[in-house]
Protein backbone atom coordinates (compact mmCIF):
# COMPACT_ATOMS: atom_id res chain seq x y z
CA UNK A 1 0.00 0.00 0.00
CA UNK A 2 2.97 2.30 -0.61
CA UNK A 3 1.89 5.73 -1.75
CA UNK A 4 -1.71 5.06 -0.70
CA UNK A 5 -3.40 5.90 2.56
CA UNK A 6 -6.36 4.35 4.35
CA UNK A 7 -9.40 6.64 4.31
CA UNK A 8 -11.78 7.22 7.19
CA UNK A 9 -14.90 5.08 6.83
CA UNK A 10 -18.04 3.85 8.55
CA UNK A 11 -19.47 0.36 8.02
CA UNK A 12 -23.02 -0.49 9.14
CA UNK A 13 -24.78 -3.83 8.88
CA UNK A 14 -28.49 -3.77 8.10
CA UNK A 15 -30.99 -6.65 7.82
CA UNK A 16 -30.58 -7.07 4.06
CA UNK A 17 -27.37 -5.20 3.25
CA UNK A 18 -24.09 -3.73 4.41
CA UNK A 19 -23.69 0.03 4.00
CA UNK A 20 -20.21 1.48 3.77
CA UNK A 21 -19.49 5.23 3.85
CA UNK A 22 -15.94 6.14 2.79
CA UNK A 23 -14.58 9.68 3.10
CA UNK A 24 -12.34 10.45 0.11
CA UNK A 25 -12.06 14.23 -0.35
CA UNK A 26 -10.73 15.33 -3.73
CA UNK A 27 -11.91 12.17 -5.53
CA UNK A 28 -14.39 12.14 -8.43
CA UNK A 29 -16.43 9.20 -9.73
CA UNK A 30 -13.93 8.44 -12.51
CA UNK A 31 -11.20 7.87 -9.91
CA UNK A 32 -13.04 5.18 -7.93
CA UNK A 33 -12.42 1.46 -8.39
CA UNK A 34 -14.37 -1.09 -6.32
CA UNK A 35 -13.46 -4.75 -6.44
CA UNK A 36 -14.63 -7.86 -4.62
CA UNK A 37 -11.81 -10.39 -4.11
CA UNK A 38 -13.21 -13.49 -2.43
CA UNK A 39 -14.36 -12.35 1.04
CA UNK A 40 -12.59 -8.97 0.71
CA UNK A 41 -13.75 -5.62 -0.63
CA UNK A 42 -11.02 -3.37 -2.06
CA UNK A 43 -11.83 0.29 -2.73
CA UNK A 44 -9.19 2.38 -4.51
CA UNK A 45 -9.90 6.10 -4.90
CA UNK A 46 -7.51 8.27 -6.89
CA UNK A 47 -7.50 12.03 -6.69
CA UNK A 48 -7.31 14.25 -9.73
CA UNK A 49 -3.73 15.54 -9.62
CA UNK A 50 -3.00 18.95 -11.02
CA UNK A 51 0.55 20.07 -11.74
CA UNK A 52 0.79 23.79 -11.33
CA UNK A 53 3.17 25.94 -13.33
CA UNK A 54 4.61 27.44 -10.15
CA UNK A 55 4.77 24.07 -8.33
CA UNK A 56 7.11 23.80 -5.34
CA UNK A 57 7.41 20.99 -2.81
CA UNK A 58 5.75 22.06 0.43
CA UNK A 59 5.55 18.70 2.20
CA UNK A 60 2.07 18.21 0.76
CA UNK A 61 2.89 14.74 -0.54
CA UNK A 62 0.99 12.95 2.22
CA UNK A 63 -2.12 15.12 1.76
CA UNK A 64 -2.10 14.44 -1.98
CA UNK A 65 -1.84 10.65 -1.74
CA UNK A 66 -4.59 8.45 -3.12
CA UNK A 67 -6.74 6.18 -0.95
CA UNK A 68 -7.12 2.43 -0.63
CA UNK A 69 -9.40 0.56 1.76
CA UNK A 70 -9.40 -3.23 2.24
CA UNK A 71 -12.17 -4.79 4.30
CA UNK A 72 -12.96 -8.44 4.96
CA UNK A 73 -16.74 -8.64 4.67
CA UNK A 74 -16.98 -12.41 4.22
CA UNK A 75 -18.86 -14.56 1.75
CA UNK A 76 -22.33 -13.50 2.98
CA UNK A 77 -22.53 -10.44 0.69
CA UNK A 78 -23.16 -10.20 -3.04
CA UNK A 79 -20.41 -8.02 -4.52
CA UNK A 80 -21.87 -8.37 -8.03
CA UNK A 81 -25.04 -6.48 -6.94
CA UNK A 82 -23.38 -3.62 -5.07
CA UNK A 83 -24.45 -0.03 -5.71
CA UNK A 84 -22.19 2.97 -5.24
CA UNK A 85 -22.37 6.74 -5.54
CA UNK A 86 -20.05 9.60 -4.68
CA UNK A 87 -21.00 13.16 -3.75
CA UNK A 88 -18.68 15.85 -2.41
CA UNK A 89 -15.94 13.36 -1.51
CA UNK A 90 -18.27 10.93 0.30
CA UNK A 91 -18.48 7.50 -1.32
CA UNK A 92 -21.51 5.42 -0.32
CA UNK A 93 -21.51 1.69 -1.12
CA UNK A 94 -24.48 -0.60 -0.45
CA UNK A 95 -23.82 -4.33 -0.76
CA UNK A 96 -26.82 -6.67 -0.48
CA UNK A 97 -26.50 -9.78 1.63
CA UNK A 98 -26.88 -13.16 0.01
CA UNK A 99 -30.17 -14.82 0.86
CA UNK A 100 -29.99 -17.97 2.98
CA UNK A 101 -32.38 -19.73 0.55
CA UNK A 102 -30.20 -18.87 -2.45
CA UNK A 103 -27.08 -20.13 -0.66
CA UNK A 104 -28.77 -23.39 0.32
CA UNK A 105 -29.85 -24.00 -3.28
CA UNK A 106 -26.46 -23.15 -4.74
CA UNK A 107 -24.62 -25.43 -2.29
CA UNK A 108 -26.92 -28.43 -2.88
CA UNK A 109 -25.32 -31.20 -4.93
CA UNK A 110 -27.16 -33.54 -7.23
CA UNK A 111 -26.01 -37.17 -7.10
Amino acid sequence: MAGLRKPCYDCREHAESVKLTVYVPGVEAAGVEIEGRGPDLVVTARKTHFVRVNWQALHLESAQRDYQLRLRLGHGVDFSALQAEIQNGVLTIVIPKRSAVGEALSSRRVA
